[in-house]
C-alpha cells in the first residue's frame, strides 16, 4: 500500500505545472456554460412543474456539497493553534470579504445568468481585473506598468462596447441615454464586489490558511445566501432542495468545479513560474465563450465579437513584463499574495 502510494505521489510529481494549470483554467472557463446547462438539465426533468435545478439551487446545494470537500482536504488547518493566531481583525476581514465574495458576488452573477446569455456574463464580469488593478494602485499604492494601464484600459473599453452594441432586448434599462441590459448590471455590481473583496484580501488576509479562508468563506457566504433568497423569494423557494436529482448533479458539479478547480490551480502554481501561470490563466474568457459556444451553442453577437477581441488584446497586453519586474515582483511578495495578484487577473471563476 506504501509503494502504490509512493508511485502515485512520484507520478503526480512528474506532470508539468503547465497541465494543472491549463486543466484548471479549462475548469474555470467552461464552469458557467455548464451551470447555464444543468438549468436546461433541470428543466427537462420537473417535479410538480419546478425546475429542481434552479440556479438559486445549484448555489445553494452546490456549495453545501463543496463545503463537504472543503472539510475532507482542509479540516486539518481547523486546529486549535492556528485558531488562536486569528485575531478579531482578521475574522472581521474574512466576514466581510466572505459577504462579498461569498453571497453577493456568486448570487449577481447566477441571477445574471438566469436572464442574460453566458458571453454576456463572461465578456461584462472582465471589469472586476481591471477594478481590482485600480483599487490596487489607489489603496494599496502598487506599481504597475505602463503595459498593464494599457492592457486594463483596453480591457474596459471592450466591455463597455460589448454593452453598447449589443441589440435591444426585454430585460434592458434605460440609463443615462443608454440601453443596458439587467444581467449586464447585475454582472458589474458583481465585479466590483469581488474586486473590493480581492483587495480587502491582499491587505488584510495574504497570511490567512486558505482552508480557513476557503471554508468560512463557504459557510459564511452559503448561510446569509440562503437568508436573503428567503426574504427575497418566499419560504417555499428551496421546496427541492432535498431532491435526489439535484444531489446527484451538485455533487459531481462542486466535486469538478469548485474542489478539483481549486486543486488542480494551487498544485500547478506550486511548481510553475509566475509568468506561466498569469499567462495561463489569462485565457479563462476565451475558454468560457468557447464553451458556451461548445455546450449551449451560443453563437457570439458581433457586440460580443468586438468587445471580446478588445478584451483580449487588453489581457495580453497587460502579461508583458521584462525579467527584472518578474524577479521584483516574486520577490517582494509572499506565494499567498503571488496566488491572489494572479487570481484577480483571472477574473470571476464561476463560484
Amino acid at each position: 500500500m506504501v509503494n502504490k502510494l509512493k508511485k502515485w505521489h512520484d507520478l503526480v510529481d512528474k506532470v508539468p505545472g503547465k497541465v494543472y494549470l491549463l486543466s484548471a483554467t479549462l475548469i474555470f472557463g467552461i464552469s458557467s456554460a455548464v451551470t447555464r446547462k444543468l438549468t436546461e438539465i433541470g428543466a427537462q426533468n420537473l417535479i410538480s412543474d419546478r425546475n429542481p435545478i434552479s440556479l438559486c439551487n445549484v448555489l445553494f446545494v452546490g456549495n453545501l456539497c463543496a463545503l463537504i470537500f472543503l472539510i475532507l482536504i482542509y479540516w486539518r488547518q481547523w486546529n486549535t493553534a492556528t485558531l488562536k493566531q486569528l485575531s478579531l481583525k482578521n475574522w472581521f476581514y474574512l466576514t466581510i470579504v466572505a459577504i462579498l465574495s461569498g453571497a453577493l458576488a456568486p448570487g449577481l452573477f447566477f441571477q445574471a445568468l438566469a436572464i442574460t446569455n453566458v458571453n454576456n456574463v463572461v465578456l461584462v464580469g472582465r471589469l472586476e481585473p481591471p477594478l481590482t488593478l485600480a483599487l490596487s494602485v489607489w489603496c494599496l499604492k502598487e506599481r504597475v506598468t505602463k503595459w498593464q494601464i494599457l492592457g486594463a484600459f483596453l480591457a474596459f473599453f471592450g466591455v463597455a462596447l460589448s454593452i453598447i452594441l449589443q441589440p435591444p432586448e426585454k430585460t434592458m434599462m434605460n440609463m443615462g441615454g443608454f440601453a443596458i441590459g439587467l444581467g449586464e448590471i447585475l454582472t458589474a455590481i458583481a465585479s466590483i464586489a469581488v474586486a473590493i473583496a480581492t483587495i480587502i484580501s491582499k491587505q488584510h488576509l495574504s497570511q490567512i490558511p486558505v482552508g480557513i479562508y476557503s471554508i468560512f468563506r463557504t459557510i459564511l457566504g452559503t448561510v446569509l445566501f440562503f437568508f436573503i433568497a428567503l426574504i427575497l423569494y418566499g419560504q417555499d423557494h428551496f421546496i427541492d432542495v432535498f431532491s435526489p436529482f439535484l444531489w446527484q448533479w451538485m455533487l459531481l458539479y462542486s466535486a469538478v468545479i469548485v474542489v478539483l478547480g481549486q486543486l488542480l490551480w494551487l498544485r500547478g502554481f506550486k511548481t510553475s513560474s509566475v509568468s506561466t501561470t498569469s499567462l495561463v490563466s489569462s485565457v479563462t474568457p476565451l475558454i468560457s465563450i468557447l464553451g458556451s459556444y461548445i455546450i449551449l451553442g451560443e453563437i457570439p453577437t458581433q457586440a460580443q465579437y468586438i468587445g471580446g477581441s478588445l478584451v483580449l488584446v487588453g489581457i495580453f497586453l497587460s502579461q508583458i513584463k521584462t525579467k527584472h519586474q518578474i524577479n521584483q515582483f516574486v520577490s517582494s511578495m509572499s506565494v499567498t499574495q503571488i496566488q491572489q495578484k494572479i487570481e484577480a487577473e483571472m477574473g470571476f471563476k464561476g463560484f
